[in-house]
């Protein structure tokens, strides 16, 4: 063979070795997940709303995607086991994470060191749903207007529940005792549940919880419903009004799941679980069984979130440091 000859097969060669080697990920994204198992990292213990979005999600990606999706439950640190978990995994579209609202806009300003940064860390695929919120009291008062001139005839008479300091529920007090120029003693509990069971005793006069462990307390009397953190009223509470109607505009309720990957997940993947989790929570089941638990649709895809996440992180930033709430 002569020199040209071999210099062509040489070329040939290392074409072919080129092609085994660089185009993999390619072909991964192509084939994704391909036959393998994806886990997503829930950042809550067994049980619950997570629970249950999480079965539907990891049913419709199954039927969309082909592959095994399994739910991985990792609580702890207000969910930043998960995120960090997720944060360090391979990206390889194998390890996804339905991050929260307190993963990506408040753990950082919660926590010294978090163990991830929420847009450096990750690339998030789309919002999967809103948690809607509803303003509950010990039934003391048959208005919101009155319970805002007790509150302000007696400031830090009045006591409020949350599952902690610097949580959604915290923020969403802060913010509204903001809009109505009252003052009311926090009291923070070690979760949602004790925090919701003194409130419906009577020992806190009021707070905002999710709509479902709340809801058959204010059909049956026990607690009133104030308000609810929506747009429309939910079908869940028909009865109870929106904070627009009670005259609290533009109030921000700051509670959403999001699928997220580790940061140099393959673009290919990433739009793959994307749309296959659009098209899942666009389904009317889907629709229907998140209206149930007291949850709403959520603007779709990467843009929305990444919008919503930047806006809310400072929106939060800018209440703890009006709180006075330092990183622990």
């Amino acid at each position: 063979m002569n020199e040209k000859g071999i210099h062509r097969r040489g070329l040939l060669a290392a074409g072919a070795g080129a092609w085994l080697a660089a185009p993999a990920i390619g072909r991964a994204a192509t084939e994704y997940p391909g036959g393998q198992t994806v886990q997503i990292v829930i950042p809550y213990a067994p049980g619950g709303v997570p629970d249950i979005l999480g079965t539907i999600l990891t049913r419709g990606l199954a039927q969309r995607l082909g592959g095994t999706f399994v739910m991985y439950h990792r609580p702890g640190a207000s969910t930043t086991l998960a995120g960090r978990l997720v944060a360090h995994a391979k990206p390889d579209g194998l390890t996804l994470l339905m991050g929260t609202v307190t993963t990506f806009t408040t753990a950082q300003y919660a926590l010294r060191d978090p163990g991830f940064d929420p847009l450096a860390d990750f690339v998030h695929a789309t919002l999967i749903a809103d948690t809607l919120f509803v303003l509950a009291a010990y039934p003391r008062w048959e208005s919101f207007d009155a319970l805002v001139a007790a509150a302000k005839q007696r400031p830090n008479a009045l006591s409020y529940a949350t599952w902690g300091v610097g949580t959604t529920a915290h923020l969403m007090m802060l913010d509204l005792m903001a809009r109505t120029g009252t003052e009311m003693l926090h009291v923070p509990y070690s979760g949602a549940p004790p925090a919701l069971t003194d409130t419906i005793a009577g020992r806190t006069d009021l707070m905002f919880s999710t709509v479902a462990p709340a809801k058959p307390h204010i059909e049956s009397g026990r607690l009133r419903g104030f308000a609810i953190t929506a747009a429309k009223r939910s079908e869940a509470l028909p009865l109870v009004p929106t904070m627009a109607e009670i005259g609290i505009a533009d109030f921000s309720a700051p509670g959403w799941f999001t699928v997220s990957a580790p940061a140099g997940t393959p673009p290919e993947i990433v739009a793959k679980i994307e749309q296959a989790s659009i098209e899942t929570f666009a389904e009317p089941e889907a629709r229907a069984r998140l209206e149930n638990l007291g949850l709403a649709p959520a603007e779709p895809g990467h843009e929305a979130l990444l919008a919503r996440l930047t806006r809310e992180a400072a929106t939060n930033r800018e209440l703890f440091r009006r709180a006075g709430i330092e990183p622990e």
